[in-house]
């Protein structure tokens, strides 16, 4: 099969990040990873494909998934199993946030030492945010950091997760508290993928796309605003320009601070809520697309609590994150009584702050956003009916 590759470009980093660059690989045809992977390759350099058992039972990963055990056992295929080609390797991991766990992050080193996998060695995440951010972190351990590439599956991988170094995994109930910035030397993503999706997983990456638009893009978020049928239909065309425009807009930010020191935290609009929200609810039980769109809808309203906003821009804002089904009200049902506490609580420990107050992202209006410190009153006014 000839790969149809729509789109290419190279995030180049800092000179003093230590890393060199991501190629950022954009294919519109179908799924084929033998295409990039199995041919014209080094029988010498191992490899660990990393993936899921939903990834793995996709009809479009039957040619890939074939390389290593019989079609017509795929169906059997269980969690941590482990299948060998030649010189490469297929780690199968559980699915979802219950499963990015340090215990998971060791498996795949494990996999890495028991196979006598060497500095040469690469590491392939193929999978959405969690497997892209365990693999990641991951390889930046082996043997004190081996290469690593990212075939992300879902929008969320597409648009965010997978671009720009952030690796790690959830500790206990908190979110992303053990990582590095590590990034990958390469990511093909294929939108054909996003068509696999169930409904709530592509509605918890639109999330993040939403909110790349609303920090970066005028149109972008003009297309929010008009092609809302288009873009809850998955139109493929619709798709693809997210997909891309996201990528860039987030791997021009992470050019200029790669180290999260300024304006890469503002990719946190949302996320200091959100990610509170994940762990006191229970991680793996609020989407983390959820989580984002409640959060930057808390944001607004803090925002024009704070007289930092008009009235017209937090209308704005909670109008089309509400047009989209997300639920931006005040309390979700997980925040009965002493939960608003342990959010409190949960949003002390982000790793954004450096105080006792908290550090969150917020908008004066769109593509205008600042960082600022707030106080636990401010964080419990908004979480009022």
């Amino acid at each position: 099969m000839d790969l149809k590759e729509s789109d290419t470009f190279t995030l180049q980093y800092p000179q003093n990040s230590g890393f060199d660059k991501t190629d950022i690989h954009f294919y519109s045809g179908k799924v084929d990873l033998d295409s990039i992977y199995f041919s014209n390759t080094d029988s010498n350099i191992k490899r660990l494909f990393v993936t899921d058992t939903n990834i793995a039972a996709l009809e479009c990963m039957k040619p890939f998934i074939s390389r290593f055990l019989p079609e017509n056992t795929i169906k059997n295929i269980k969690i941590n199993d482990v299948f060998k080609n030649g010189s490469d390797f297929l780690l199968v991991l559980g699915p979802g946030e219950a499963f990015k766990t340090v215990q998971n992050v060791l498996k795949i080193v494990s996999t890495a030492i028991d196979e006598d996998f060497n500095r040469n060695s690469l590491f392939v995440s193929i999978g959405g945010g969690v497997l892209c951010d365990m693999t990641g972190f991951a390889a930046s351990m082996f043997k004190r950091g081996i290469e690593v590439e990212f075939v992300p599956t879902t929008l969320l991988a597409d648009v965010d997760a997978a671009i720009g170094g952030k690796t790690g995994c959830d500790f206990e109930s908190y979110k992303n508290m053990i990582g590095a910035f590590y990034p990958a030397r390469a990511l093909h993503v294929f939108s054909s993928f996003i068509q696999t999706l169930p409904e709530k997983e592509y509605l918890s990456g639109l999330a993040e796309a939403l909110k790349t638009a609303l920090l970066f893009s005028p149109e972008m978020t003009e297309l929010f605003k008009t092609k809302q049928k288009d873009i809850l239909s998955r139109n493929p065309e619709i798709i693809n320009t997210i997909i891309t425009e996201c990528a860039k807009a987030k791997a021009s930010i992470v050019f200029k601070d790669f180290k999260e020191r300024g304006e890469r935290a503002f990719l946190n609009l949302g996320h200091t809520f959100g990610h509170a929200l994940e762990s006191t609810a229970g991680l793996g039980s609020v989407t983390h697309g959820e989580g984002v769109a409640w959060g930057m809808a808390r944001a607004a309203e803090l925002s024009f609590n704070l007289g930092l906003c008009s009235e017209k821009y937090k209308t704005e804002c909670l109008s089309l994150i509400s047009s989209y089904g997300y639920d931006a009200k005040s309390i979700p049902h997980c925040l009965s009584g002493q939960k608003q506490a342990q959010l409190i609580k949960a949003m002390h420990k982000d790793k954004k702050n450096s105080s006792s107050s908290v550090k969150v992202i917020l908008q004066k209006n769109f593509q205008d956003t600042f960082i600022t410190e707030v106080s636990d009153n401010d964080i419990l006014n908004v979480l009022k009916d």
